[in-house]
């Protein structure tokens, strides 16, 4: 294993050695997969002798409560892995509780942004004074029992620790917001390690993983070192990946065009099918203010002549000869869910902003880019919801890609080149990319169907492409 100076300088921080002890003590012995690639490197610990707020979870730690006997004591562990296999770093949680004996009556773990008992069949799973606890495959949730797991080791064609890995780029949780930077190109360069990753979970967990004493540090120098720790990760990975290496984005234009009609459901189940990551919505807003996918403005009548979609109800749209198959924006969030697949929204129309927002924030479905050739729109988009990523999309190669994107707060610089005489892998110069890459910027591409470019623009490490025929990419 490589020096790692960062890691040793964590293990090292000062630590109250009775208190090191007690969590050392009763710490939780953990169950993994056999074939889980990531452990915990570290755990911060904080004591409880009255009720408080947890400083690293949202909760307050309750020592009476009336499930359980009253707990003289609670020892939380804020578990650290520098990887959870959709994301750069994972931070897990588990309380055990003790009573004036020092016995262990109770613990808790953590569980996809909640937290639960760990009893099976009313009991805690103990190893003389360490609870047992399960940790999901490559997520690391916490359970009393493997059973709790069967919902999620059902196959799925699109599955969290292959297909989907390293799709969630670099995460930042409130906990450390204002403190690790999210840039696109940390995302690429996570979800790149991240592939390399993938695995096929067994649901056998003979991976019996307990803490050493060392790994056990106050949460504070925890808390404190865990910034420090993602931009070493991030400076790492982009010193030992190349661009032509990474993992882009495979998006589906329009769903896959190729494949189905435009925006329509069928066109995401196709992409789906297609092994892309996402697709590419076009977003518009009908008279009744229902978000609706649709790329042109208006929709041909039976009698002929147009109906216009801001101008026309959902119900008069559909009954257009086209309209029939015309999906609503919640329709297409609860088909992305469905089958795993990020959406990138081009806005068609100012007015669908608020909508479109409701309905991702409804569904609380935060794998979205929000694209527009409307730097103003983005401007707003971004001023309503700042953590929401956002592309501009422009035409010209002369356009200063980086002022542009900087006016409206983007993420993404999309150049939208691939109708001229040139190759648009030739148009996005070293020095182009090198620009944009130091404005913190990202770069998506469409939509483009020639295996020629494609390697091009990979070649260049742009962060995703569009394609009518997503297999392509």
């Amino acid at each position: 294993m490589p020096a790692d100076p960062l890691y040793d300088a964590l293990l090292a921080a000062s630590a109250d050695s009775e208190a090191r002890a007690l969590a050392a003590r009763y710490a939780p012995i953990i169950l993994f997969d056999l074939h889980e690639p990531f452990l915990p490197l570290a755990a911060g610990y904080t004591l409880f002798r009255a009720d408080a707020p947890s400083p690293s979870f949202p909760r307050v730690i309750t020592l009476d409560a009336s499930d359980r006997p009253r707990a003289q004591l609670a020892i939380e562990y804020a578990i650290w892995w520098d990887w959870d296999i959709q994301h750069l770093y994972e931070l897990e949680h588990a309380w055990v509780y003790l009573d004036a004996a020092g016995r262990v009556i109770h613990a808790e773990a953590s569980w996809h942004g909640g937290f639960h008992a760990m009893r099976h069949d009313g009991a805690l799973a103990l190893d003389g004074d360490h609870v047992l606890i399960y940790s999901e495959p490559g997520k690391h949730a916490f359970a009393p029992h493997a059973s709790w797991f069967a919902e999620r080791a059902a196959p799925h064609p699109r599955a969290t620790t292959d297909a989907l890995a390293g799709m969630g780029g670099l995460l930042v949780t409130p906990l450390f917001q204002g403190q690790i930077v999210r840039t696109p190109l940390a995302d690429t360069l996570a979800r790149t390690y991240l592939a390399r990753h993938a695995f096929t979970p067994g649901f056998v967990f003979e991976q019996r993983f307990t803490f050493e004493p060392a790994q056990l540090t106050p949460w504070a120098a925890l808390r404190d070192w865990a910034p420090q720790r993602i931009a070493w990760w991030v400076a790492r990975l982009a010193r030992e990946l190349a661009p032509a290496e990474y993992r882009y984005l495979r998006i589906g234009h329009r769903g896959a065009a190729a494949h189905a009609p435009d925006n329509s459901l069928a066109g995401i189940d196709a992409a789906a099918r297609l092994s892309a990551d996402a697709v590419e919505i076009d977003v518009q807003l009908t008279r009744d203010g229902i978000a609706v996918a649709a790329h042109d403005l208006a929709l041909r009548r039976a009698e002929g002549g147009a109906c216009l979609i801001a101008d026309s109800t959902l119900d008069e749209l559909r009954a257009t000869p086209g309209g029939a198959a015309l999906a609503t924006l919640e329709e297409i969030i609860v088909r992305c869910r469905a089958q795993r697949l990020g959406l990138y929204l081009e806005l068609k129309a100012e007015a669908a902003i608020g909508p479109m927002l409701e309905s991702l924030r409804q569904h609380a479905f935060d794998e979205v880019i929000v694209g527009s050739f409307r730097p103003d729109w983005l401007a707003d988009l971004k001023q309503a919801a700042p953590e929401i990523q956002t592309s501009v999309l422009f035409s010209s190669p002369a356009i200063d890609a980086c002022a542009l994107a900087s006016a409206a707060h983007a993420d993404y610089a999309h150049p939208c080149w691939e109708w001229r005489d040139a190759r648009p892998d030739e148009l996005l110069t070293d020095d182009w990319v090198a620009r944009v890459r130091a404005a913190g910027l990202g770069i998506i591409c469409w939509h483009e169907e020639r295996p020629a470019v494609i390697a091009g623009l990979r070649r260049r490490g742009v962060d995703g492409i569009c394609s009518d025929r997503p297999e392509l990419l």
